[in-house]
C-alpha cells in the first residue's frame, strides 16, 4: 500500500492536440511529477474513459490513485495541494511574491478561457474537413446532428460556412487579448511574465511560471496550427514580443520534455485496472449540510445523482453515488469495468441533480 500521495500513480487521459491538456502536461513536466498517459481519440466514443464508469466527454481527465479529477482548473488546484513545493517538485510561483502570482495566474486563465470559443472559430478549413469532427464538436455545445448527410452539418458551429462568417469577429476578439499581453505584461521585453528557478542539467535556470502557462496555452495552440492566425492581423510584425515569448516557451518546453524522458503510454484496460487497484489520494470527504444548495435540494451522502458541466459538454451526464459536496467540489462514486472510482469536479461550472438510477456499490 502506498505510504503517501506521491507514491500513487498519475494517469492523464488526453490527446496531443488538446490545448487544455497541454496545460496539465506542461505543469507536470516543469514540476517533475511522474505520470503515465492514456491517449484518446479526438472525438467520441472514448471507451477507455467509459471503462471507469465515466460519461464526461471533455479532455483531459487525470487520476491520482483511485481519485479521478475533471476540469483542468480542479486538476491543477489538486496538484498544487497534493504535491507541495519541494526539492523534487519545484514551485511554479515566483519566490518573490507567490501570492501575487497565484492571483495573476487565475485572472489570466479566466481571461484566456473567455475567448476560447472565439479562438476555436479560427481553425482553418483543413482541420474542419472531417464531418465526424464537426458533428462531434456540435454535440459538445449541445447541438445533436443525427443525420449523416453533409447538408445536416450546415447548422454546426464549426461547419466551414459558419467558420468563414465568424472568422473576422474571432480575429478581433483574439487580437484584443494578444494586444493586452504585448502592451502590458510583456511590454518591457522580459523573458517570462513571471519567472521561476528550475534545475536543468545540474544548474539552475530561469523558466516560465504557472502564470506563463495560463497566459500562453491558447496562443501556443493557434500559433502551431498553420492558417489559424492571419499574419496581417495577428502576427510577429504587430506583436513581436508575444510571438517571441510563445516561441521561447515552445523551445523551453521541448527541452524540458526531453529531460523528463519518454512518458509511459497505457491502454484503456491497463489504465483502468491500475487506477482501481490503487489507494485513494484523499480521505473521503462529506456532504456539507449547511451548503445552500444542499439545504434547498435536500442532497444527502449516498444518494444517486447526476453530474454534468453547465457550459459545454453538458449532454454527457455522469451517474453515481454522492460522496461529498463542499464549497469547491462535488465528488461522486462511479462503477466501471473493473470497479469503482471517486470522480471529482469543481462546483463552479458543474451541477448535480437527484437520479433514480440504481445505487452504486459503496467503496
Amino acid at each position: 500500500m502506498a505510504t503517501s500521495v506521491q507514491d500513487l500513480p498519475i494517469v492523464v487521459y488526453h490527446y496531443h492536440a488538446s490545448p487544455y491538456a497541454k496545460r496539465v502536461i506542461w505543469y507536470l513536466t516543469l514540476r517533475k511529477i511522474p505520470f503515465s498517459q492514456c491517449l484518446q481519440p479526438h472525438v467520441l466514443p472514448r471507451p477507455d474513459v467509459a471503462a471507469l464508469g465515466i460519461a464526461y466527454r471533455r479532455i483531459p481527465l487525470m487520476s491520482i490513485g483511485r481519485d479521478v479529477y475533471l476540469d483542468t482548473r480542479l486538476i491543477l488546484n489538486k496538484l498544487e495541494q497534493l504535491y507541495p513545493p519541494s526539492a523534487a517538485h519545484p514551485s511554479l510561483y515566483s519566490s518573490v511574491n507567490p501570492n501575487q502570482d497565484r492571483a495573476l495566474a487565475r485572472l489570466l486563465l479566466h481571461r484566456t478561457m473567455s475567448v476560447f470559443m472565439h479562438a476555436a472559430r479560427l481553425l482553418p478549413a483543413a482541420v474542419l474537413s472531417d464531418p465526424a469532427f464537426v458533428r462531434d464538436r456540435a454535440a459538445l455545445v449541445g447541438i445533436e446532428i443525427k443525420s449523416t448527410g453533409t447538408d445536416a452539418l450546415a447548422s454546426a458551429p464549426l461547419a466551414p460556412a459558419n467558420i468563414h462568417k465568424a472568422r473576422p469577429e474571432a480575429l478581433v476578439e483574439a487580437r484584443e487579448v494578444i494586444a493586452f499581453l504585448e502592451e502590458t505584461l510583456l511590454v518591457d521585453g522580459r523573458e517570462w511574465i513571471s519567472s521561476v528557478e528550475l534545475e536543468s542539467g545540474g544548474r539552475t535556470t530561469k523558466g516560465p511560471s504557472l502564470v506563463d502557462i495560463e497566459a500562453v496555452w491558447l496562443w501556443h495552440w493557434l500559433h502551431n496550427i498553420p492558417g489559424a492566425l492571419s499574419p496581417e492581423v495577428i502576427g510577429k510584425d504587430a506583436f513581436p514580443k508575444v510571438f517571441a515569448w510563445i516561441e521561447r516557451f515552445d523551445a523551453f518546453m521541448k527541452e524540458k520534455t526531453k529531460e523528463m524522458g519518454k512518458v509511459k503510454t497505457l491502454g484503456g484496460d491497463q489504465a483502468a485496472e491500475l487506477i482501481v487497484r490503487s489507494s485513494f489520494a484523499e480521505p473521503e470527504a462529506q456532504v456539507d449540510g449547511a451548503d445552500p444548495v444542499v439545504v434547498a435540494e435536500g442532497f444527502e451522502k449516498g444518494q444517486n445523482v447526476r453530474l454534468w458541466p453547465t457550459d459545454y459538454g453538458f449532454l454527457n451526464k455522469d451517474e453515481g453515488m454522492l460522496v461529498a459536496m463542499n464549497k469547491t467540489e462535488y465528488v461522486i462514486e462511479t462503477q466501471g469495468k473493473f470497479g469503482s472510482v471517486r470522480v471529482h469536479s469543481p462546483r463552479l461550472g458543474f451541477k448535480i441533480s437527484k437520479s433514480s438510477g440504481a445505487t452504486a456499490s459503496k467503496i
